[in-house]
């Protein structure tokens, strides 16, 4: 299926900057527009349908901050139109904001005001293309993200772009309007009730509940009154009849979360329920039909735990109508960006490249649910500003910096030398200052320079 080409405006006032990226952008796949200066710029946003917006940062009438507040707000600053609604305004559209060296800060914020992104002069053709495919990434997950709310879409509270996640949006979008049973195999923490309840979503059943039961959550001797409930007087303690889950999700989706942790017994009993579609309450012998969609989920590789005695076959293959394999996270790093600006947009905060690096160059042994922790650790850590890598865990700076030497070193004599060693300096004074928690005297010592040292070069990098 071929894709929709999209359309990126480049705003410059330097006729040879913008002819480069005119070029740059052509052939990256791209359909160029240019402006050059911010007026321009905003007649050709009010007139044609853009994708994205890159950005000087300095022009002369309007420069590159107003512009980007001019999109976010409908309304130009610069004394025209000014009062005016905003009946241009357009705040979901990508702007990367291109500037100096030494203007990081005033890039940083930029992006306060709704920048998607930065880089920084001199950039290469790879450098503006991963830029402008985070964006547009992060711009689809919005619109995405509006459908599922809208309930147009059967993958709501997925994110990713890679090749795999396509397949699992795919396999969802195949299975839910049918009535099969649906068998989740993932590690822990890859979002498994996530995919089953986009399943409940996309289905005829959307309008029925969704009945999510952790089978590893409830003591053995609870579980079965949890699902088929009970009948008053079944057991100590019965003081009243209990409607189980089964019930509950009449009409429904019941979704048995780490099935693989329920009983042998019990687990006959469910076979039963899901053959006959009937149940009978613990304690009593009325059967009671029931209509319900069940999705399953194990952490488990389900045939090992069939060998282990922890899964019955038969139950295996009257589950196993529709197979749903979840990657970990760490076999579809191309999608950490967006899922750290997805996570991150609940508090509106920011993240730096630097501290993406960081994200990516980590393992995730839990997966998504650990990648949202440790970020909204480190928006509490930031004060819900924007994220640099000393705000997260020590071991992923750490490792970030120690998978960026190697390349950096062998770059380095294809590179201009001061640049590649301010770049290595600025990841080791990170990962000592991450791993001291901001410690300067510490940092200075782990790098064994001095600390009037180490102050000198933080005031030299901007990283103050």
């Amino acid at each position: 299926m071929s894709q929709t080409i999209k359309t990126v405006l480049a705003v410059d006032d330097e006729p040879h900057m913008l002819r480069l990226l005119e070029i740059s952008l052509r052939q990256a796949g791209y359909k160029p527009l240019t402006a050059k200066d911010g007026r321009e710029a905003l007649a050709i946003i009010h007139s044609e349908h853009v994708d994205c917006v890159v950005t000087d940062l300095h022009m002369p009438y309007m420069s590159g901050l107003q512009l980007l507040k001019a999109i976010r707000s409908g309304r130009q600053e610069d004394g025209q139109d000014k009062g005016k609604p905003g009946e241009h305004a357009n705040p979901d559209l990508p702007v990367i904001i291109v500037t100096a060296q030494g203007e990081v800060k005033t890039a940083i914020d930029a992006m306060k005001s709704g920048a998607s992104d930065y880089i920084l002069r001199p950039f290469d053709l790879e450098e503006l293309e991963l830029a402008i495919a985070r964006v547009l990434s992060f711009a689809r997950l919005v619109v995405e993200n509006q459908y599922l709310r809208e309930g147009k879409a059967p993958d709501a509270g997925l994110v990713g772009s890679s090749p795999v996640m396509q397949q699992l949006f795919e396999s969802i979008r195949q299975v839910a309007p049918e009535k099969a049973t649906v068998l989740i195999a993932g590690e822990t923490g890859t979002g498994k009730e996530l995919v089953a309840r986009a399943i409940h979503s996309g289905s005829p059943r959307s309008d029925g509940l969704f009945v999510a039961v952790n089978c590893a959550a409830i003591p053995h001797e609870m579980l079965e009154s949890e699902l088929f409930g009970h009948e008053k007087g079944a057991f100590t303690g019965a003081i009243k009849e209990r409607v189980g889950k089964f019930e509950l999700a009449d009409g429904g989706t019941l979704f048995l979360d780490e099935v693989t942790e329920m009983p042998m017994p019990l687990q006959a009993k469910l076979l039963r329920a899901l053959q006959e579609n009937v149940i009978e309450r613990v304690g009593g012998n009325r059967p009671i039909a029931v209509d319900i969609r069940v999705v399953a989920a194990t952490n488990r590789d389900p045939r090992e735990a069939i060998k282990d005695g922890k899964l019955r076959e038969d139950l295996y293959y009257r589950l196993n109508v529709f197979r749903i394999d979840l990657p970990a996270l760490k076999a579809r790093k191309s999608d950490i960006p967006e899922l750290a600006r997805h996570f991150l947009s609940r508090r509106r905060v920011n993240i730096t490249p630097e501290a993406i690096h960081a994200l990516t160059s980590y393992d995730w042994p839990g997966n998504v649910r650990e990648l949202e922790n440790v970020l909204e650790r480190a928006a509490i850590i930031s004060g819900n500003q924007m994220i640099l890598p000393g705000h997260l865990p020590a071991e992923m700076v750490s490792q970030a910096v120690s998978a960026a030497t190697e390349p950096l070193l062998v770059a380095a004599s294809s590179l201009a030398l001061p640049p590649a060693i301010e770049a290595l300096e600025r990841r080791l004074i990170t990962a000592a200052l991450a791993e001291t928690h901001g410690n300067k005297s510490k940092a200075a010592k782990i790098l064994e320079i001095s600390e009037r040292s180490l102050w000198y070069k933080l005031s030299q990098y901007e990283m103050t």
